[in-house]
């Protein structure tokens, strides 16, 4: 179990908050290096942001969490109003810093890429399946995918898990949670189908597909009726039988058709169209030839959205979700 330390320790441990690693909503994480030398990623969490709830939620879930593709809580802070998480050191950062174009910033090889989404495909595939609590995510995306020295990618951020008992009791989530982009639609569309793991996979077929562009994500919602909207682009050229993927080798094209259409069956609008992690990981790790074309992705399931006067109008504000969470994952 993570070690309790208290503020002063936190203190001596990063320095005096000497250096700071990120910024976010949820407060700040520092550098910081424990009393046996090992250097740890110290998130101090705003209070007046998260009312206990997300760091109670990354305590407990991740507390109980041992695999090569999630990070490790070593040890938390939980004094008066003052709560902090310490984690193991991703000396590389997050995936997101290496799918932006920024000058002198570098670019993962194909090879890597997919070392990095099998890496990921694997983490979540033992959160669905592999502890004995179902622990879904919720958030699966570039800034929350870390990469250790020998970038190893391990799943970080458990503020938005929730966790079920494999079997038994039934849970229901009543709001929306996650990152626009990469949420799935059955978060917004109560008509599309149950809430389950299968909102996870969504995500990570998203992530993935930005993985093979290479290129920042683009809000979904926004580019709905653009032509350039990669996950469309994308399947037009495969159905076509033109996708020419530029500067690669026979072996790195087919990495890359590998991934892209392993995306593309992930981000089926309907949860059950989607494959389980599992079969993610057996269609990253097999031939190409057994990857069929999935259908075409949509963005809003038939009748949600209309136009009006000439404008886009949708129940993507509706968040309201009241079905079942626990489906079997096999």
């Amino acid at each position: 179990m993570p070690i309790r330390y208290s503020y002063s320790d936190i203190k001596k441990i990063t320095g005096g908050f000497k250096e700071k690693l990120g910024e976010g909503g949820f407060g700040s994480v520092y550098k910081g290096k424990l009393r046996s030398g090992k250097l740890a990623a110290i998130k101090v969490l705003n209070k007046s942001k998260t009312n206990g709830q997300d760091f109670i939620n990354e305590v407990a879930t991740i507390g109980r969490i041992h695999h090569t593709n999630v990070v490790q809580l070593i040890g938390f802070c939980a004094e008066r109003s003052k709560q902090a998480l310490i984690y193991e050191f991703m000396s590389n950062g997050s995936l997101n810093n290496y799918m932006c174009h920024q000058e002198g910033s570098i670019s993962l090889s194909w090879e890597k890429l997919c070392e990095i989404s099998l890496g990921v495909a694997y983490g979540i595939e033992y959160l669905h399946q592999g502890c004995d609590m179902q622990i879904l995510h919720f958030d699966i995306k570039p800034h929350n995918i870390l990469l250790d020295e020998n970038f190893t990618p391990k799943i970080s951020d458990f503020g938005l898990a929730k966790f079920y008992p494999t079997k038994g009791n039934i849970a229901s989530l009543t709001a929306a949670r996650g990152t626009i982009g990469y949420m799935a639609p059955e978060l917004f569309y109560k008509n599309i189908g149950r809430l389950s793991y299968k909102a996870d996979v969504y995500s990570f077929g998203m992530l993935i597909l930005e993985m093979a562009d290479k290129r920042k994500n683009v809000n979904a919602v926004a580019e709905h009726l653009s032509e350039d909207y990669y996950p469309f682009w994308v399947h037009d050229q495969l159905s076509r039988g033109n996708l020419a993927i530029e500067d690669t080798t026979e072996e790195e094209n087919i990495i890359a058709r590998k991934m892209i259409l392993t995306g593309l069956w992930c981000i089926q609008m309907q949860p059950c169209d989607r494959p389980p992690m599992n079969k993610v990981v057996e269609m990253l790790e097999g031939d190409l030839e057994s990857l069929e074309l999935p259908p075409r992705p949509v963005l809003f399931p038939i009748g949600s959205v209309t136009t009006d006067g000439g404008e886009l109008s949708s129940k993507l504000g509706d968040f309201t979700e009241s079905s079942s969470l626990i489906e079997n994952p096999s």
